[in-house]
């Protein structure tokens, strides 16, 4: 009966396999523009020639100009939010706003390119937390792709090999780690609060409490300019929106239309672009820079890629 109901669904004319091949082609093109919006963050953020907290908090606090309407709007659709989650969301934005400083001093330090693929060390740190907090077993293929990821990151960085002139590749390495550290503990509280009928409120509240947690650290650290001039204005408003916003609805509305293995590679193509863009602007990775670059973005889709023999689960990860 259920093969007989898929075959009724096709017409003669094709026009229901058409219907099918558009519905999953929309998902497809919209996590691909997400990940290009957010591969632009760093050479955003560098070409505002601010500091890390500035950066940090300025993109958080840009960003609420869009998204508290949209929460309000839906907090009057589907209610408020329960207690416990917006616990969850506050403690995930605060790891959120640490993890913005410290990426956006690692792209000051080794360059857009380099630090948006440092960020990916968040796959290796991810399944540790998942271990220590809930026991969730270690896969065998996560235990041949941390070391390789590891390397990567050494390389990537300038901290082994021959780092870019003017680069500083020990503090890179650190803030790009920090970073990446940071960003697996947000993305694991979001998970935890996630998967509900609220999905504008989570983000809103977390990018609330990154702000304040930015302008803490960032104060502290880089200090935090309120007047940078126009044309940082310009870039941190691109990098508020675009970066952080836009993606943000591009990719958390199409990722749970697609298998998780479809949805992880698609997102390869963010530390792809950002490296790209990051040449654009005049960034000149060494060669073995480029192949820690290439190697860490292997270890990832080895890792994202679907076991044989195993049919792809029907949820996908959520992108906070």
């Amino acid at each position: 009966m259920r093969v007989q109901e898929k075959q009724s669904s096709v017409r003669p004319d094709g026009s229901g396999a058409r219907r099918a091949g558009g519905a999953t082609a929309r998902p497809v093109m919209a996590v691909i523009a997400g990940s290009a919006c957010i591969s632009a963050s760093a050479v955003f953020m560098k070409l505002s020639g601010t500091n890390a907290g500035t950066a940090a908090f300025l993109r958080c606090a840009l960003a609420l100009v869009v998204l508290v309407p949209l929460a309000v709007r839906e907090r009057r659709r589907v209610g408020t939010r329960p207690l416990r989650y917006l616990a969850i969301d506050l403690g995930a934005g605060v790891l959120l706003g640490v993890d913005m400083v410290f990426w956006a001093a690692a792209v000051r330090t080794v360059g857009a390119s380099v630090a948006t693929v440092l960020l990916n060390l968040q796959i290796v740190v991810f399944p540790l937390l998942a271990r220590l907090v809930s026991g969730t077993k270690l896969s065998g293929r996560f235990v041949l792709m941390a070391p390789l990821m590891l390397v990567g990151v050494a390389l990537a960085s300038g901290a082994v090999g021959h780092p870019a002139p003017g680069s500083d590749p020990v503090a890179g390495a650190t803030f790009g780690t920090a970073a990446g550290v940071t960003y697996a503990g947000y993305l694991f509280l979001m998970r935890l609060g996630g998967g509900r009928e609220h999905t504008v409120s989570p983000v809103c509240l977390s990018t609330a409490a990154a702000a304040v947690a930015a302008a803490v650290l960032g104060g502290m650290w880089t200090g935090i300019d309120l007047n940078p001039g126009w044309p940082a204005w310009g870039w941190l408003s691109a990098l508020a929106l675009v970066g952080q916003v836009l993606a943000w609805l591009l990719i958390t509305t199409a990722l749970p239309r697609l298998a998780p293995h479809t949805g992880a590679a698609l997102l390869l193509v963010q530390p792809v672009l950002a490296f790209a863009l990051g040449v654009a602007i005049g960034e000149r990775p060494t060669p073995t820079q480029a192949g820690g670059c290439a190697l860490v973005i292997a270890a990832v889709w080895y890792h994202s890629r679907a076991p044989r023999g195993r049919a792809p689960k029907t949820a996908a990860p959520r992108v906070g």
